[in-house]
């Protein structure tokens, strides 16, 4: 935990300064070395709070040249709303397939942090932020930009849409135990290089998140079906007279 909060603490530093403009968008962070030093941590502790800002697509870490400040991708807006239900549906494609290739391309300072993000995930205050940097560090480690933009995109409208957020308010708060041990497979899939485990076990992780939607949008169905029927029970019933 200790060290979760250095990292964290980088993170949130780097994002006010960006935010600030003291690092401007195309400009080049300092080298970890001397990040190190400025915020007196370890250089892996540096290198986690680079991968943080890289999947949140604050920062481009290009090769031999060094980490540079990104513009944020905008999400699209759509004419006609999206539900829950196709949002989850989408993100099953498109996340079952980002893991089955990031099960192939994953460096090791990604799989260290995804496993990072999994510690995170037993932590109640930290569960939902741990889950969208689980699935960003997925789609990162993808080296596809498309997949990556295309999840984020995802994200974004799971984290901005009213109606969507509600649903999964309703789902999500109740399995927290079985969302990591979801995650702990996807994750072991992917560990091990394994394409086809870890598309199973993505699609596995959402085919129960889509189950237990349509739970809860029965079940809210039939308590509105309910009061319904109580309303109406009331004003016609004559229970009164008879007494």
């Amino acid at each position: 935990m200790k060290r979760r909060r250095r990292f964290w603490t980088v993170v949130d530093k780097l994002e006010s300064q960006i935010d600030r403009g003291i690092y401007p968008v195309g400009s080049r962070l300092p080298a970890e070395r001397e990040l190190a030093d400025t915020h007196q941590v370890s250089r892996p502790t540096i290198r986690e709070a680079i991968i943080a800002l890289e999947v949140r697509d604050r920062v481009e870490v290009k090769t031999g040249s060094g980490v540079f400040v990104t513009d944020n991708c905008k999400v699209e807006t759509v004419d006609q709303p999206i539900s829950a239900f196709e949002l989850t549906q989408a993100r099953a494609l498109v996340e079952a397939e980002a893991a089955a290739l990031a099960a192939a391309t994953i460096q090791e300072p990604e799989l260290a942090a995804l496993k990072q993000s999994l510690e995170d995930m037993k932590v109640p205050d930290m569960a939902i932020e741990a889950d969208q940097r689980f699935h960003e560090i997925i789609a990162k480690s993808t080296r596809n930009n498309a997949i990556v933009m295309s999840i984020q995109n995802l994200w974004k409208l799971r984290r901005s849409e009213p109606q969507i957020i509600a649903a999964y308010e309703d789902v999500c708060s109740q399995s927290d135990e079985q969302r990591l041990q979801e995650h702990t497979s996807i994750y072991e899939a992917i560990a091990n290089k394994d394409s086809s485990a870890a598309r199973k076990a993505m699609h596995n992780h959402f085919n129960r998140l889509i189950n237990s939607l349509f739970a809860a949008s029965e079940k809210k169905a039939l308590e509105e079906i309910r009061r319904k029927t109580n309303e109406t029970r009331g004003l016609y019933s004559i229970s009164h007279l008879t007494q």
